[in-house]
């Protein structure tokens, strides 16, 4: 008999494995509105049967957890009568679970559950109160998941299948109604569309950023829908960003007259102070901007709103007000050496590129300090601008980099060098004043923070030198919000205060919305609150004007949907040519358009979707 075998991997394991990642696509494309409690019984069921029976918090206090969670979903059948003593119940079981169980199996289990009794108290309570599970009452307004997780509700499954039957032109009008915006977001939309889509289930999401892209690079000139009859009615917007902009679309599509007030010498906002154009061509972004402006909306740009004076004076001349100056202030590092020459904010940087003044990198050393997208975009910058060396500086790992994946693997295709685990302490300048090195202290990871993120701590080992000429920061950016406190506007933590629907508490005919309002964000989310705000500015003036488009949505073909690979976006990176401001990304052609949007799975058309009449029509 042998000493040792070699073990391979029977038929009965390669299935259990296949199991887990059928289980795990599932939980990636699972819907917004699942009842958490519901859910936690189900994963509950799960870790039970993955427990080893060795210890009886696991084995048994699991099986009890289970059949107390149970207990509340049956209230809905009218089963038992129970009170809410049982969620303390639940709480101290899972406490003493977690805190006996010997290993992981055991007390993660049980910390789920007091994470989703804490987070979703009052789901629990409608349970075991009113006998009806609150999410199914959120179910019921709810469409299918890639409209659910657009902030601006945009009909994706329309948009997609109109772009499968060439009608780019139909497409492009389609996604107007709820986004102003189709071009750009084409460009550089992070795309939470795709997080939910339920072809996660099958393999992986559809790419619908890249059939967006197909839409506008396909489609000829789009008018943009009928004026409405005037109103008489006067709105001032302050900021002429994206959400700003869109505001101004939809308000002037309602017939009211909007005038964009500007500070900068053009407009765009962060679309084009903040964003490289190899990402978003300045071309490509004028084309949504000039079909804003043909509504008839009037600009004045080189305006700073910086007295009571100025405000008044629009405050009396205007019906309403919306508010939307975007971040476009730096934060400071906070270390020694941080005033030297040499060191430059991102947001700095970018909005002299976007004013066409291109600062000079040529075979220099560049060292950059974030790791956001906008870090991302500046290392990319300086690579193009022709720096010899760029390092991107960031305490925590790659895996805990707030930028999009896609951009990070680009900075690195490109040449840039990533430096994880290093905490800027100090910049060195020589004696004329000038950037000589940054100073960087190793981290080791610890542990999690109150938003669960990794802490990093400072490791025993020395401080790290690294040789530099330019040192870019890119740690966030913050709002100028200075002249819109003085005249009594809430603000909270650097941020203006305005309610849900754009709203300020004591300041009627005041909205507010965008980054000055979240803090900075996404653009898709600037543009919802742009819609949002055009939406309940409308209502306060006393209207109720509808947007809808005429656009008649092909049925679904009748065909299978085998699992089938994605079709991602070419790149065109430096090693071909990236040393320039073109754009890197290649649209796709009409063959691999089409194969793209036939893995939609139409959930406008199938399931749930079906029930509620189908989509959205009109806002």
């Amino acid at each position: 008999m042998s000493r040792l075998d070699f073990k391979t991997r029977d038929r009965a394991e390669k299935t259990v494995e296949g199991l887990y990642k059928d289980l795990e696509r599932r939980i990636i494309a699972s819907p917004p509105g699942l009842c958490p409690v519901d859910m936690a019984s189900a994963f509950l069921k799960m870790c039970h049967a993955q427990t080893c029976g060795k210890c009886v918090p696991c084995r048994v206090g699991l099986g009890q957890l289970e059949n107390l969670i149970q207990d509340v979903l049956n209230t809905n059948r009218g089963d038992n009568e129970i009170s809410l003593d049982i969620l303390r119940l639940i709480e101290k079981t899972a406490q003493a679970i977690y805190d006996s169980a010997d290993c992981a199996i055991g007390y993660e289990a049980a910390n789920m559950v007091l994470k989703g009794l804490n987070g979703f108290r009052e789901d629990y309570e409608e349970h075991v109160l009113h006998r009806r599970c609150a999410a199914s009452i959120m179910r019921q307004r709810q469409s299918v998941p890639c409209i659910e997780m657009c902030p601006a509700g945009v009909d994706v499954p329309g948009y997609m299948a109109l772009a499968r039957d060439g009608r780019c032109e139909d497409a492009v009008r389609l996604i107007r109604k709820d986004n102003p915006f189709p071009t750009v977001c084409a460009f550089i939309c992070e795309h939470p569309c795709e997080t939910r889509c339920r072809r996660n289930m099958v393999d992986s999401a559809v790419n619908i950023r890249g059939l967006k892209r197909f839409a506008v690079d396909n489609a000829k000139n789009v008018p943009v829908p009928k004026r409405m009859p005037d109103t008489g009615k006067r709105v001032a917007i302050i900021g002429g960003g994206p959400s700003g902009l869109t505001a101004a679309y939809y308000l002037s599509l309602m017939g009211h007259s909007v005038k964009i007030f500007e500070k900068r010498e053009q407009l765009g906002g962060m679309l084009r102070y903040g964003i490289p154009s190899y990402r978003l061509p300045r071309e490509r972004l004028q084309e949504d901007i000039d079909a804003i402006l043909s509504t008839g909306v009037e600009v004045e740009l080189n305006y700073d709103m910086s007295s009571e004076e100025d405000a008044n004076i629009i405050r009396n001349e205007f019906d309403a007000l919306y508010i939307g100056i975007g971040a476009h202030i730096h934060k400071e590092i906070g270390i020694p050496g941080e005033y030297s020459r040499g060191v430059i904010s991102a947001v700095e940087m970018l909005r002299g590129i976007g004013d066409g003044t291109l600062p000079d990198f040529e075979g220099k050393d560049v060292v950059v300090i974030g790791g956001g997208n906008v870090a991302m975009d500046v290392a990319r910058t300086a690579k193009r601008l022709g720096a010899a060396n760029v390092n991107i500086v960031y305490r925590r790992r790659r895996d805990d980099m707030t930028a999009l994946a896609e951009e990070i693997g680009g900075a690195v295709a490109e040449g840039c060098n990533l430096m994880q685990l290093m905490k800027p302490s100090g910049i060195e300048a020589n004696h004329d004043g000038n950037v000589k090195r940054l100073w960087v202290k190793p981290q080791i990871i610890g542990t999690n923070d109150t938003a669960g993120r990794p802490s990093p701590v400072d490791a025993d080992v020395p401080e790290v030198e690294i040789p530099c000429q330019i040192i870019i920061s890119a740690i966030g950016q913050a709002i100028d919000t200075a002249h819109f406190e003085k005249l009594g506007i809430p603000v909270n933590r650097g941020t203006i205060k305005a309610q849900s629907s754009s709203g300020i508490d004591g300041f009627p005919g005041v909205f507010a919305g965008g980054d000055c309002v979240t803090g900075p964000s996404t653009v898709i989310a600037a543009v919802a609150a742009g819609k949002v705000a055009a939406a309940n500015i409308d209502a306060y003036l006393g209207y109720h004007h509808e947007m809808e488009v005429d656009v008649e949505i092909p049925e679904p073909k009748l065909e299978d949907k085998p699992p089938c690979g994605r079709v991602d976006l070419k790149l065109r990176l430096s090693k071909d040519g990236g040393g320039n401001f073109e754009e890197i990304e290649q649209g796709m052609t009409c063959q691999e358009a089409e194969q793209e949007a036939s893995r939609c799975l139409r959930c406008d058309k199938y399931g749930f979707a079906a029930f509620r009449g189908g989509r959205t029509g009109k806002w």
